[in-house]
């Protein structure tokens, strides 16, 4: 296993947002600071396409992307780097920090280590969901706000940002015939299922390639096959340290 340790990079906006104060609220919910080599009280003109390209047009409103376009301050927050068994907790306390941003000034906000962003009630949705969720709860809470999918090469669909959860990413194969508005969902289904499994059951721990996967008793088998991060460099913010585990078809 890679000995790189996996951080949260959070971008945020805002318009007359003060960045010592920005820096305050997030310290609040421990570890969390400000990156003042890159923060500015300035616009940056690459923010509309860099949220677009983070999956804003799942949950924008046109609220969402008039604040984007007007922000007159960038800030970025930093975590420390991540041990495995903390990061889930970390990712919970990073979101609620979120939430809190967006009430005290931040008008837009984008994860830089997994390329997604969120709309401003999608983020407080999800922090609402998070606060006191527990075990698949919280899991499911946690994947939605920081694991950007699916993504699609040509020969598998697969997430982004399960590193910052101190899981590896998931995939799964699909030709690209397969994608059809009815075959999709359950694709996706299949992902997100294997996502929470890794999260939350502690055999995961012990997958082996070729091992069986089922969503339920009686549903088709697959088979898990694990494999090391090799889409991205190990100073990558993207880059998973614990790998990959990929559904496949069985014979």
């Amino acid at each position: 296993m890679s000995e790189a340790f996996p951080r949260h990079v959070l971008c945020v906006l805002g318009s007359g947002l003060d960045l010592s104060e920005m820096e305050r609220i997030a310290a609040g919910f421990g570890g969390f600071v400000l990156d003042r080599e890159y923060s500015e009280a300035a616009p940056d003109p690459r923010m509309p396409e860099a949220f677009e390209a983070c999956m804003a047009a799942a949950s924008f409103d046109e609220a969402d992307r008039a604040a984007v376009e007007s922000h007159d301050t960038v800030g970025y927050l930093l975590s420390a780097p991540m041990m495995r068994e903390p990061a889930a907790d970390t990712s919970r306390r990073l979101l609620a920090a979120t939430a809190a941003l967006l009430r005290s000034g931040a008008t837009a906000v984008k994860n830089e280590s997994s390329g997604l962003t969120h709309g401003r009630n999608r983020w407080a949705s999800l922090a609402d969901r998070a606060a006191d969720a527990e075990g698949e709860e919280l899991a499911i809470a946690l994947v939605d706000a920081w694991v950007k999918r699916p993504i699609y090469d040509g020969d598998v669909l697969y997430s982004c940002g399960m590193h910052l959860l101190g899981a590896p990413e998931v995939e799964i194969e699909a030709a690209e015939d397969q994608l059809t508005e009815d075959e999709l969902p359950r694709l996706l289904m299949h992902l997100d299922t294997l996502a929470i499994y890794l999260l939350t059951d502690p055999r995961a721990d012990e997958i082996e390639d070729g091992a069986g996967f089922r969503m339920t008793e009686d549903s088709p088998r697959w088979s898990l096959r694990t494999g090391t991060c090799d889409r991205y460099d190990e100073d990558d913010l993207f880059f998973n340290p614990y790998g990959y585990v990929r559904l496949t078809r069985s014979e």
